[in-house]
């Protein structure tokens, strides 16, 4: 076997790959024998065609399954030959019998990108120090008695903050009436912020059974895509308010909350404790991806445009599948396939470099997945889809499955192992903040 690269690019190379004679009749004898004994031809007895005539009639169909299976074993072969690494699978731009014999086939691939690791262990990494204030467990407290608060009609007012209501509702953009930004029957918690505050605000002081007319202006980071940063007219007509009783917070509250709970410090140490650790948690991932932002500023290298491309593929369909959820879609939301790919070049690009840094870093390190790991992968998923194992073990069976696994799992690994080399320094809340605004 012969092989010849061409660079295309830092990334990109061709790769002509010839193979002789001897390595190609076998298998084009072979092909042309199972034909043989498969086809019937006017004229002749099955299994008695003359090569000729084979030659003559499927010589395109022979060529193109003896080229694939050529190619396929072949190129990874001619790959260790010249000391490539490939990060996708090839584009086979060409391939060709030529009259002595031979096969030759080009194929352009794009390969792993080489730089020199910079600094990964001990990296100093901000975070504000864990605090819980009297004012986060006041509203906490606040929450659980707005939710455990029993309810009653009203009439003869309008609609107040913590009501709990049912709308109907129908939006309206430059008059044209939104299919999709609508609601009849809907229960509406007013005040609670699950709707966005705008709109919630613009219920206030609605009166039962009254049709109004009333605009609500969007932030531009509103969650939904299709009415951010937009003024939509809303005709609305509240058909039930229902208030909430609240009642104290003291020790009976407490004990009404959970009977492990003797006195209302019972409760309010709880409530301390419990955000405490959701902060904590919080942090874990907050300070990981401080770090990757700090390993992929630190580091300047080409990536493979396919593999960017796959990634903006990935997020695209992400995007699209919890659009889908809503009953949306990209047009339904003014947005096309294009722009949506552009808007995720750059966090594509970063995702990318950031998973070869990180496989470079496990080499030096000889950072590799036991069978303890696999097995806790497993038993996440499991717990977390409510599953067997080895249900878990079957779905995972196939090799489209598991290697996005393995490698989310690797990439665990390397991470906790850069985690735990990171250096955390613990400021005041407001250098943090003061830092990000700078």
């Amino acid at each position: 076997m012969e092989v010849a690269v061409e660079d295309l690019s830092t990334l990109r190379k061709s790769l002509k790959v010839s193979l002789s004679s001897d390595v190609v009749a076998p298998k084009l004898g072979a092909s042309y024998q199972k034909l043989q004994n498969q086809v019937a031809i006017k004229g002749f007895r099955k299994g008695k065609v003359p090569m000729k005539v084979l030659e003559k009639g499927y010589k395109d169909r022979v060529q193109a399954e003896v080229s694939e299976a050529l190619i396929q074993e072949t190129y990874f072969d001619a790959l260790a030959q010249v000391k490539l690494e490939a990060v996708v699978h090839p584009d086979i731009r060409s391939f060709d019998f030529p009259e002595d014999g031979s096969f030759v086939y080009v194929a352009e691939v794009e390969v792993k990108p080489q730089f020199e690791l910079g600094a990964y262990k001990g990296i100093e990494i901000e975070h504000p120090a864990i605090e819980v204030s009297e004012e986060e467990i006041t509203k906490s407290l606040e929450l659980t008695r707005r939710e455990m608060a029993p309810l009653q009609s009203v009439t003869g007012r309008g609609v107040q903050k913590d009501d709990l209501i049912v709308l109907d509702f129908q939006g309206y953009e430059n008059g044209k009436e939104l299919q999709y930004v609508a609601g009849k029957d809907s229960p509406v918690d007013v005040g609670s912020g699950r709707n966005g505050q705008e709109f919630e605000g613009a219920l206030l002081g609605l009166k039962l059974d009254e049709e109004t007319r009333r605009e609500v202006q969007f932030p531009a980071d509103f969650a939904s895509a299709m009415l951010a940063g937009k003024t939509i007219e809303f005709k609305m007509t509240v058909k039930n308010i229902k208030e909430r009783v609240l009642p104290a917070i003291d020790d009976d509250f407490a004990k009404d909350v959970s009977e492990d709970f003797a006195t209302l410090a019972d409760l309010t140490s709880s409530i301390s404790e419990k955000i405490r650790k959701e902060k904590e948690k919080a942090m874990d991932g907050d300070i990981t991806d401080k770090l990757m932002l700090k390993l992929v500023d630190s580091h300047t290298f080409e990536v493979p445009a396919r593999l960017v491309a796959y990634e903006i593929d990935s997020l695209a369909k992400d995007f699209e599948t919890n659009l889908e959820r809503q009953n949306l879609s990209l047009e339904a939301i003014g947005l096309s396939r294009e722009k949506l790919a552009e808007t995720y070049r750059e966090a594509a690009e970063r995702r990318v470099k950031g998973d070869f840094i990180l496989k470079k870093i496990a080499e030096v390190e000889n950072i590799k997945l036991a069978n303890e790991d696999i097995t806790q992968g497993y038993s996440r998923i499991a717990q977390q889809y409510g599953m067997k194992i080895d249900e878990v073990k079957e779905y995972f069976k196939g090799r489209n499955n598991l290697m996005p696994f393995m490698n989310e799992l690797l990439n665990e690994k390397i991470l906790g192992f850069l985690r735990d080399a990171t250096i955390v320094k613990f400021v005041a809340a407001e250098a943090t903040e003061a830092g990000a605004e700078a």
